[in-house]
């Protein structure tokens, strides 16, 4: 371990693991607590649109995905609710839209078509200083905006009434929020990629709703969790030369059957067995 340290990428990509587990932990706690996991995905997949566009514009693709993520975002939650549609219909319709774009514009692109696999698969060993520097801004905006709006948050997230009762700012706040939800998923892209991203945000709080429902305690563990499936993820396909991105959820589904099976287990105990095992480890 000590000797892949030498190694700047390897740096580079341990600090994306720490990074990543704060942004999905959080992010992730508050989608899993609204139930906007298929939101989320739609955001995911139509950001694609923006990836295709900026490599047709010739600018960085991670700007391109992040300013047509944030549109469809807020296009999402506009339409859904001036529009008189269905939530998931208008989902599934900026779903389908943004990667309908992607393909047109990078089959438009000039010279020989770009390698697409980091973006869709992810490829955390190829994140660069630059993006760690655009992922820890992201993860001190999250910090500071749940640390300073924690309160409000909460209200708007379990009893949105009562926050409008009170005048909070529910809407913009919901704006901005879903914004940072798009953004998440942006720098996050080449950590497990589109296709596999929606898992990071949803798998390892699923994990920690096990244990705990308190949405305090329920993104820290979210965190936690986030960060020893990314850097077991991370080391395994180091190893073993696979993927990062599907070695990182599929070490976090084993993190999810190994705690479900546990606790499946520990509920299946006759109440005599616990009783008597408690005794034994009091003694």
């Amino acid at each position: 371990m000590m000797e892949l340290l030498e190694y700047q990428f390897f740096v580079n990509a341990l600090g994306a693991a720490f990074f990543t587990s704060i942004t999905c932990g959080i992010i992730g706690t508050y989608i899993v607590s609204n139930r906007i996991v298929f939101l989320s995905g739609g955001i995911t997949h139509s950001s694609f649109g923006g990836i295709g566009v900026g490599y047709y514009l010739g600018i960085n693709p991670i700007w391109g995905a992040a300013v047509f993520s944030v549109l469809s975002a807020l296009g999402i939650e506009f339409f859904s609710k001036k529009g008189q549609l269905r939530h998931d219909s208008v989902i599934g319709i900026w779903w389908s839209f943004g990667m309908a774009i992607g393909i047109i514009f990078i089959y438009m692109t000039p010279g020989y078509a770009p390698n697409l696999m980091t973006y869709l698969f992810g490829s955390i060993l190829t994140v660069s200083t630059s993006d760690l520097l655009y992922m820890g801004i992201l993860t001190l905006v999250i910090l500071l905006f749940f640390i300073f709006f924690f309160r409000i948050i909460l209200f708007i997230s379990f009893d949105e009434e009562y926050a409008r009762v009170f005048s909070m700012p529910v809407i913009g706040m919901k704006n901005i929020l879903i914004a940072l939800v798009a953004l998440t998923i942006v720098v996050n892209i080449k950590v497990v990629g589109i296709i596999l991203l929606i898992s990071l945000l949803t798998i390892p709080q699923s994990i920690a709703n096990q244990f705990t429902s308190v949405f305090r305690k329920m993104m820290v563990l979210s965190v936690v969790i986030s960060l020893i499936g990314v850097i077991s993820g991370l080391l395994v396909s180091y190893q073993i030369e696979i993927p990062s991105g599907a070695s990182i959820i599929f070490a976090l589904i084993v993190l999810f059957g190994l705690t479900r099976g546990s606790l499946f287990l520990r509920n299946r105990l006759p109440l005599n067995s616990r009783t008597e095992k408690n005794r034994t480890n009091t003694a």
